[in-house]
């Protein structure tokens, strides 16, 4: 559906890795390699604890469990300043990632559970899964655990891909639930030249999806074009409907014969 996929994911790899670094989150098990800018002596490499700590000269135990990077950086910064150090620059890098897991789910051609190995993005893991399918719809879902409570963050697929927005190409993180949704979709029948099922793209009018059906045939009555739309488990029927009318999902379209 999203011819783009690839081209996003090489340009994800290219320019966004160390954002999304100092983006991570770190858990226990990660390995951190610390530096102290002019204080070769201060560098560290040191795993975090069950504890959620690490031990760093000087200032002894950290709790960097919970923390990003950048949060790591500029707390042990702070720590070495009072007393220690004269505006300490301290540069933080994950040696190794602990193993984190993620699900994805809906329409991807490899749906399930997968090892993120570093820190991995929203297309990285879509790649892992085989892509999207071509019924793929405009939504992802995550589900994301944090210390408040659930999270839920809406990814548009279609600003995404095909925009080239690479900025809500967000990490995921472990523990992640991923849910690609199904693009809708809506029907046109009758006295058109492609009858058939469409997906569905809000703002589509009658005309458009017509149009998309290849148009009218010649026997085509088109003053008394109808739509039959599910509202409450029930069929509704829109008789003689505005071409510019918008559809819904789901819609059915029946353009009838001419009686003349």
């Amino acid at each position: 559906m999203f011819k783009g996929l690839g081209f996003i994911i090489i340009l994800t790899f290219l320019f966004c890795p160390y954002s999304f670094a100092q983006d991570y989150i770190v858990g226990e098990g990660d390995v951190l390699k610390i530096t102290v800018y002019e204080h070769p002596d201060l560098t560290t490499v040191a795993r975090v604890s069950g504890e959620g700590s690490i031990l760093f000269p000087l200032i002894g135990q950290v709790k960097v469990k919970g923390l990003t990077v950048s949060e790591v950086s500029k707390k042990i910064a702070r720590m070495l300043a009072d007393g220690y150090i004269v505006n300490p620059q301290v540069t933080v890098f994950i040696e190794e990632f602990r193993s984190k897991k993620a699900t994805i789910m809906g329409e991807v051609n490899n749906p399930g559970l997968y090892q993120l190995e570093g820190d991995t993005t929203f297309l990285e893991l879509v790649s892992k899964a085989g892509g999207l399918t071509k019924d793929a719809g405009d939504r992802a879902i995550i589900k994301r655990k944090t210390p408040t409570g659930n999270r839920v963050i809406t990814i548009d697929l279609r600003k995404l891909i095909e925009e080239g927005d690479t900025s809500i190409d967000i990490s995921i993180q472990d523990g992640d639930s991923i849910f690609i949704s199904k693009a809708g979709l809506f029907y046109v029948t009758g006295e058109v030249k492609k009858p058939d099922a469409y997906r569905y793209e809000e703002g589509t009018t009658v005309i458009k999806a017509i149009t998309m059906a290849g148009g009218f045939t010649d026997k085509a009555s088109t003053s008394r074009v109808k739509i039959i739309r599910k509202k409450d488990n029930k069929e509704v029927v829109l008789e003689k409907v505005n071409m510019d009318e918008p559809i819904m999902p789901d819609d059915v379209i029946v353009v009838p014969e001419s009686f003349f």
